[in-house]
């Protein structure tokens, strides 16, 4: 096996609408529920971002000239359909229309991601986000007419962000979801919309066009804190319940059958209909898409009995203490990305494509260039896993995007904890002038690709 990068690899960038755009109520852009989050001591609110809805042309140029030949961004459902339900909005469209025109004469392929967690506003008031069938219809409604739009130029899709954060206590914050007692049902019921939701897109973008499209995950490598058998059972059940279940959906259209038993065991309704199981008989993923960030590590005696599975790591996860974390105390575990990519393809058989990567820290400006060699390592680390998940392991990768490499607030809207290659100029409640400034590692990240990772040095 040759060891030299495929000369067709996507090297590239990942970001969501309203950690970038700004612009909340221009363009006939209607509310989501992201509107409605104040800011916080450590986190700004949404309305700015790092305003790339004026201004994306000079991120683009600053992609370009790294190298880059892939962007993956999202749509804002509520900016093309401002109620998310009701009639589209020509104007939010033409915004999406001239960013991929622009990507294209860059020579960036775009990559398009339908929704990352910003629910409409009025499906969240009036239907409660996903909990409710309309909301499934209505997203499917939305893909097919962005399949519409711009299937003729754009070559990859993704439906939504870390689709396993559904099958959390996530999926209550990230799903539309505003009132309830977020029982066992409610969470069943929206990880199976969602999943429905994704099907209705897919099926259709396969049928319409020769685009490709695959599942997303949130992977985060399992470790049991010790060789205690339950830590293992463990471990091997978070993976089961919170990866392997969609994942088996994906690739094969239907569920994981100790997930299945699980339900009917315990008398869970989530709403799975035959008529669901018919169009989960066309689903097929021409990618498996994840994003990687760290690994985690779990212990059963610390999980109270009766625990759900899909809460096991809420309650009983550890810190490892054979790894370095982050500031926010994320584990750094570069083999752990490398495990994900091979033991996924050794049970699937899909081409693997890691699209977000990287690591948050705490930066100031001071007039000099930023000398960001912990960024560097992190990703040095990480694309070296991938290469040996590539080359000693027969794992076919599509490419390797990384998170928010133009800085952008974090997912908790605080933009002090930066992932990017490039330094923009604000904090959580001071826009400054939002100038860009690059940053060591974009230096070595151009070189990186210049040399289509076959140099890491």
């Amino acid at each position: 096996m040759t060891k030299e990068m495929p000369e067709d690899f996507l090297w590239g960038n990942s970001v969501s609408s309203m950690q970038t755009e700004g612009g909340y109520n221009e363009g006939g852009k209607g509310k989501s529920v992201y509107d409605t989050y104040p800011a916080t001591e450590d986190s700004s609110d949404w309305k700015v971002a790092i305003d790339d809805y004026h201004n994306y042309s000079e991120d683009l140029d600053l992609m370009a000239n790294q190298g880059m030949n892939c962007y993956r961004f999202q749509i804002s459902w509520s900016r093309v359909n401002p109620d998310g339900d009701g009639d589209f909005n020509e104007e939010g469209i033409q915004f999406y229309d001239n960013l991929i025109n622009e990507l294209l004469k860059r020579h960036i392929q775009p990559m398009i991601c339908l929704y990352h967690f910003d629910m409409p506003l009025h499906l969240a008031e009036t239907y409660n986000g996903f909990l409710d069938r309309h909301v499934v219809e209505a997203f499917v409604r939305y893909g097919k007419k962005m399949v519409d739009c711009f299937g003729d130029r754009v070559k990859y899709w993704i439906t939504f962000n870390e689709q396993n954060l559904y099958s959390t206590s996530e999926a209550f914050r990230i799903a539309g979801y505003l009132k309830g007692n977020k029982t066992d049902d409610e969470l069943h019921q929206i990880s199976h919309h969602v999943m429905l939701a994704h099907a209705g897109v897919a099926n259709y973008l396969h049928k319409q066009t020769d685009d490709l499209i695959g599942g997303m995950l949130a992977y985060s490598e399992v470790y049991p804190v010790s060789s205690l058998p339950k830590d293992i059972q463990y471990a091997r059940q978070l993976d089961e319940f919170l990866n392997r279940n969609l994942l088996d959906v994906f690739v094969h259209g239907h569920y994981s059958n100790e997930v299945l038993t699980f339900i009917e065991n315990h008398h869970i309704n989530m709403d799975f209909t035959d008529a669901d199981q018919t169009i989960f008989n066309q689903l097929s993923s021409d990618f498996i898409a994840f994003s990687y960030y760290q690994s985690v590590t779990i212990s059963s005696s610390i999980v109270p009995d009766g625990t759900l599975p899909n809460y096991y790591l809420e309650v009983g996860g550890k810190e490892n203490p054979f790894l370095k974390v982050s500031e926010w105390g994320w584990s750094i575990d570069p083999l752990g990305f490398r495990d994900i990519l091979t033991k996924t393809y050794n049970s699937y058989g899909v081409p693997m494509f890691p699209i977000e990567n990287g690591i948050g820290v705490r930066e100031h400006y001071e007039g000099k260039e930023i000398q960001d060699d912990y960024r560097i390592k992190y990703h040095r680390d990480h694309i070296q896993a991938m290469k040996d998940a590539m080359f000693e392991d027969g794992v076919p990768v599509l490419g390797y995007l990384g998170w928010g490499l133009i800085d952008i607030p974090s997912s908790s809207g605080n933009m002090e904890k930066r992932y990017g290659m490039v330094y923009v100029n604000r904090g959580n409640h001071d826009l400054r002038d939002m100038k860009r400034i690059p940053k060591k590692s974009y230096g070595w990240f151009k070189k990186v690709i210049a040399a289509n990772g076959n140099d890491l040095y």
